[in-house]
């Protein structure tokens, strides 16, 4: 007889991980315990010696559906001669350097959709339902460990019904934290657009139902805030949504009422069928259907739609009343955190909705939908939220624990520590009052729900980010990184490369501020152990109107035509830009007044847009460079344009050559734009060869905003393959802003452990 004390770290809270101890160790013939704690899951087991060995191999072998194991630590302790196994109250407090994971918000599982969907069950249409293997899970849990009294379901009382079953260790609602019903759970309001409750229960979703049908837009709160829904086929719905949220041309998400439903809208692979499916369910961006009967003006010159399908019983047993498809876009206002609170979305979002259907459940943090699309034979983030945040990612050397504030852009933080980075959900923008006080309490919140006190802070360079003035207010060590670098670690990280391998990374976006206080964005970095070295890098060019010009793709456009010698005389631009902003454009670039000189990829990408006469003003971000890649020919046939070497000279990345082939190809009739884009794309992946060929560096990683263009990535994947180059890039977190919070806290975490972060 042996007894055993196990203590285990991962995804074991939340997920009926206990209950699966529980039967394995009756199984058995196994004594003891298990609980709950701040760093996992204690247990202790008793009885036979060659049983009790086995049994940790037996757990990990048999874990429930979304648990996973990080670390396990056993040891044997003295027999105490217990009989019987129970599960016992959770331990509070203690040290542990390894916190449990928080689990991401799980879509609704079929066992329990089985029970909204059936007469005669208790939970009949009742939208709360969850067990263990479903609901929400991140978005309500306030503190560890994960037990009802840390979590916003701590005022609901359950039902006797409900406490069978969450005490039943044989049920699969066994300490499902959310655990209700129609007697004792939250319930549904229906509010009209002053916030006047006027339906409850069955009536309020009704009432949302008839809202949709007859064209208006309703505000509904879900797992993680609230959405703007309506009637995806009404060119009247989609006409008020745009004038009401000032949104003009910016893609819509939606909801399908199923799989089948989506199939008749968009292409779908058996791949994508599984990501539209997942526990993650996150919005999938999928090929429009030549057939498919949905207004264009849902996503305007966009060859895709964003799809996503039913993740909440209340989503599932709307879209079944409804029957067809529904726009649901955030629930915010403009560049805003989504929505969570009752009171709160009635005021911001008044004079959007036309009403309400909210519910007495509590938000504790908001979470938007996850975004990813098919590229390079595998997924590619735009966004990682719900569904997905905060599971970790496993990065070895993390020893030291640090905060990482990400960027202004897309905002995600991040906790380093124990070998493991933690990444926030995304929580947009930091543009407003509203954006700044979210992200203030994100800050305060996240790293004490990882359990993590952070030894340093770290941010990115730019003096001006709300993030860097900020994190320097923390009155900690910390570490300013540079922008670039820190995508570049985190696209080595994401592929499972250790980052103190040598490698070449391929650095493109829109902007990022560099070490020599220019705007940086179109780099190439040799990154090292101790650092990195800027290798090579595009031509800088004038960027007139600076922050104008990255709205208005003319102004870029003018600038690079003036860094290549072209005349405007011989493009389109002349015709399409008034002489009053030539003249003015013309002046601030000679006399070098607000025009800062740039190399960014990004702002290239918007010239040729608007070279091309696709797009004259971002709306949003990425737009002009979204509009070349979808006019891309898809012609395999065609050839890239022929460029002189691309390092002739130095470091600089000569592209003048470049626009000159694109302007001229544009002057003849017998060229169209999407051959244009298609060669300039394939331009492109050939500089990225080239100077690789120069760094002689094998391991070449693909990263930045301009690296969520799918045509891009496969072109440059493919090219690097063929010359023998590792291409790596991202499958995990955004090759976007919203990945930088990563690449940061590795590179700081590593350097404090050097102890080379100063105050």
């Amino acid at each position: 007889m042996i007894r055993l004390r196990i203590e285990i770290s991962g995804a074991v809270q939340g997920v009926g991980f206990r209950p699966c101890v529980h039967r394995l160790a009756g199984e058995l013939g196994l004594a003891g315990w298990v609980r709950n704690s701040t760093a996992g899951v204690e247990i202790e087991i008793e009885g036979n010696a060659e049983t009790a060995r086995d049994f940790p191999d037996r757990l990990n072998r048999e874990l429930p559906p979304h648990a996973s194991i990080a670390r396990t630590n056993c040891r044997e302790i003295p027999v105490e001669g217990g009989h019987g196994f129970k599960i016992e109250l959770s331990a509070i407090g203690g040290a542990d350097e390894t916190v449990t994971e928080v689990l991401p918000d799980l879509a609704t599982c079929p066992d329990c959709l089985k029970e909204v969907f059936d007469p005669a069950d208790r939970r009949y249409g009742y939208p709360f339902t969850n067990c263990t293997h479903c609901g929400p899970r991140f978005s309500i849990v306030q503190r560890l460990p994960y037990d009802r009294v840390n979590t916003t379901m701590k005022g609901f009382k359950m039902c006797s019904c409900c406490r069978d079953e969450y005490e039943s260790p044989s049920n699969r609602r066994f300490h499902a934290q959310p655990n209700a019903c129609p007697d004792c759970g939250p319930q549904l309001s229906w509010l009209d657009p002053s916030g006047r409750e006027l339906f409850s229960r069955e009536l309020a979703l009704e009432q949302a139902a008839l809202a949709i049908e007859r064209g208006e837009v309703v505000a509904i709160k879900g797992i993680g805030g609230f959405h703007l829904v309506a009637d995806a086929r009404s060119l009247k719905a989609i006409a008020a949504l745009r004038l009401r949220k000032h949104r003009p041309g910016k893609p819509f998400a939606l909801m399908a009422p199923t799989l089948e439903a989506a199939r008749e809208l968009v292409e779908i692979s058996d791949m994508e069928a599984d990501w539209l499916s997942s526990s993650a369910a996150p919005i999938v961006i999928l090929k429009r259907k030549g057939t498919g009967s949905l207004p264009k003006s849902l996503a305007p010159g966009n060859p895709g739609l964003g799809i996503m399908l039913p993740y909440s019983p209340l989503h599932h047993i709307l879209m079944r009343r409804l029957g067809f498809p529904v726009i649901a876009t955030s629930g915010n206002r403009g560049d805003e955190p989504i929505c969570t609170e009752n009171d709160h979305a009635v005021e911001r979002l008044r004079g959007i909705a036309d009403g309400f259907l909210v519910h007495d459940r509590p938000i504790e943090r908001p979470v938007d939908d996850s975004v990813i699309r098919k590229a390079a034979g595998g997924r590619l983030f735009l966004r990682r939220s719900r569904g997905l945040a905060p599971a970790p990612i496993s990065v070895p050397g993390m020893e030291s624990s640090v905060l990482a504030y990400g960027g202004d852009l897309k905002g995600a933080i991040a906790v380093a520590g124990g070998n493991q980075v933690r990444l926030s959900q995304h929580f947009g923008d930091l543009a407003s009052l509203e954006s700044r006080r979210a992200f203030e309490r994100h800050i305060e919140d996240f790293p004490a729900l990882c359990g993590v006190e952070a030894e340093a802070v770290t941010c990115d360079q730019h003096p001006g980010y709300l993030s860097h003035q900020l994190a320097h207010q923390a009155g900690q060590p910390i570490l300013s990184v540079q922008h670039h670098y820190a995508h570049a670690v985190a696209c080595a990280v994401d592929s499972g490369i250790c980052p103190d391998e040598k490698f070449l990374a391929v650095v493109w976006d829109g902007t990022g501020y560099g070490d020599d206080g220019s705007v940086w964005g179109g780099e190439f970095l040799l990154c090292h152990v101790t650092g990195f070295e800027r290798f090579a890098w595009l031509r800088p060019f004038p960027l007139p109107g600076a922050e104008k010009a990255v709205r208005d793709p003319r102004f870029a456009a003018f600038g690079c035509l003036v860094e290549a010698g072209i005349s405007i005389d011989e493009t389109s631009l002349a015709s399409c830009m008034s002489a009053e902003e030539l003249r003015v454009v013309r002046r601030m670039i000679e006399q070098a007044v607000n025009t800062p000189r740039c190399s960014s990829m990004g702002r290239l990408f918007d010239a040729v847009s608007a070279l091309c006469g696709l797009c004259c003003e971002n709306e949003f971000e990425g737009q002009a460079a979204m509009a070349l890649e979808f006019a891309a020919s898809p012609d395999s046939g065609i050839s890239s344009y022929s460029l002189a070497p691309a390092l002739s000279e130095g470091r600089e990345i000569h592209w003048a050559p470049l626009l000159r082939a694109v302007v001229d190809d544009l002057r003849e009739a017998s060229v169209d734009v999407s051959q244009v884009s298609r060669r300039f794309h394939l331009a492109l992946a050939a500089m990225v060869v080239e100077v690789a060929q120069k760094a002689q560096c094998p391991i070449v990683a693909l990263t930045g905003g301009c690296f969520q263009n799918a045509l891009l990535l496969e072109l440059t994947i493919s090219a690097l393959n063929r010359a023998g180059f590792q291409p790596i890039w991202h499958t995990h977190v955004p090759p976007n802003d919203g990945g930088l919070a990563l690449g940061q806290a590795v590179i700081a975490s590593r350097q404090l452990s050097r102890h080379t972060l100063t105050r």
